[in-house]
């Protein structure tokens, strides 16, 4: 993959090569830019995301509530949008997941594969969900499923029922059972509506990094009467209304780190605006306002959150003496002394010293929902070097 740092450079290159600071590739330049620029350019940005092709997201494509909760609750781009964000709707199980994580996927299971069994006081329903979009190179280090329940208005509210969650093991045959694991169990009460998040890590990690056969797992609902039977959203046939079971269907949460950068629980550093200065005719070595607009090359339709960021630039003079606050190193003020009585030698260069990530929340060419970190997008300082 192409470091994000150089990346970044090939966004800064092109912005203030074609002049202008208002999106990614303003208009004024985007004109005399032959389509074989553009695709390059494009394919440059997407190799940084570690994508190959660009996604082209359908209609109905969904991107869960959960994770959206996710992206406001790790990223400072929807840092002002966290107070609209349910109370209770992230569990301090799913925090210490991402404590250890740079990237969360979330996949919903392949309907075609359904299994789903009913007898008295059980249901059963299996589920299979493709993880081959994982990369190798990620570990994943946690998964959770999560299910929606709906509260049972006809049962006594001191009512309780059992969920119960397995991994297949052996898939069933024509002359046996099959032979699951249990992995996570939970007594749920009847008289609340919610979301209800099981462990499934072992699972998971076994198909990912063991490369053990993906079967499947198995939701088994243990209720006393028939009327708690269609309340757990486990299956298009259980839910009520056909226009919200995109939202409410069962979710695979996988949580993985790639060993790159830092993890989704370290909160961003926050971007600011810098105030508007007048230009000198020479400005020293400082940072200057680059805000990248995901709309200036069509991204907007598979780029959930954020629109755009602001990535800044470092663009100045480092003059002879370098000042303390040019935040220069002891090579760049050597350099610049020498400079000064040798033309031949290049005064130093302002470039960036600090730098800050960012957080996307996207779908893939597979319309699977993404939360990752990409490190080192926002320039947090300059200095001459």
């Amino acid at each position: 993959m192409v470091s994000s740092v150089g990346a970044l450079m090939v966004l800064m290159v092109t912005q203030v090569f074609f002049g202008g600071s208002s999106g990614l590739v303003p208009q004024i330049g985007r004109s005399s830019l032959s389509q074989d620029v553009l695709h390059a350019f494009e394919l440059r940005l997407l190799s940084m995301f570690g994508l190959k092709h660009r996604p082209s997201p359908s209609r109905s494509a969904v991107v869960p509530q959960y994770m959206m909760d996710l992206y406001s609750m790790h990223s400072v781009n929807a840092e002002q949008n966290n107070s609209n964000r349910p109370k209770g709707s992230l569990g301090k199980a799913s925090e210490r997941s991402a404590s250890r994580a740079n990237t969360i996927r979330s996949f919903h299971h392949d309907e075609s594969t359904e299994d789903l069994s009913s007898s008295s006081g059980k249901t059963t329903q299996r589920f299979l969900f493709n993880l081959t979009s994982i990369p190798g190179e990620e570990f994943v280090t946690s998964a959770e499923l999560r299910i929606f329940r709906e509260q049972i208005v006809s049962s006594p509210s001191n009512g309780f029922h059992r969920i119960n969650i397995h991994e297949i093991i052996r898939p069933s045959g024509s002359l046996q059972e099959p032979i699951t694991r249990l992995l996570d169990t939970r007594l749920v009460q009847h008289s609340l509506s919610k979301w209800e998040s099981f462990d499934v890590s072992p699972a998971v990690t076994r198909w990912t990094a063991d490369g053990r056969p993906n079967h499947g797992l198995v939701v088994e609902i243990v209720h006393p009467d028939q009327d708690s039977k269609r309340h757990v959203r486990v299956s298009r046939s259980l839910h009520d209304r056909e226009d919200t079971w995109s939202q409410m269907r069962p979710l695979l949460v996988t949580y993985s780190h790639d060993g790159k950068g830092n993890v989704l629980h370290s909160r961003e550093k926050r971007q600011v605006r810098p105030k508007n200065q007048r230009k000198k005719q020479k400005p020293n070595c400082k940072r200057h306002s680059l805000y990248v607009d995901f709309s200036d090359v069509g991204w907007n339709d598979w780029i959930v959150a954020p629109p755009g960021y602001h990535a800044f630039y470092c663009q100045g003079e480092c003059p002879f003496p370098l000042a303390d606050h040019l935040n220069s190193t002891n090579h760049a003020i050597v350099q610049t002394l020498v400079n000064s009585v040798n033309s031949n030698i290049p005064r130093a260069c302002c470039v960036p010293t600090d730098l800050s990530p960012v957080s996307l929340l996207y779908l893939d060419e597979y319309e699977r929902v993404i939360l990752k970190n990409y490190q080192d997008m926002v320039v947090e300082g300059c200095g001459c070097r």
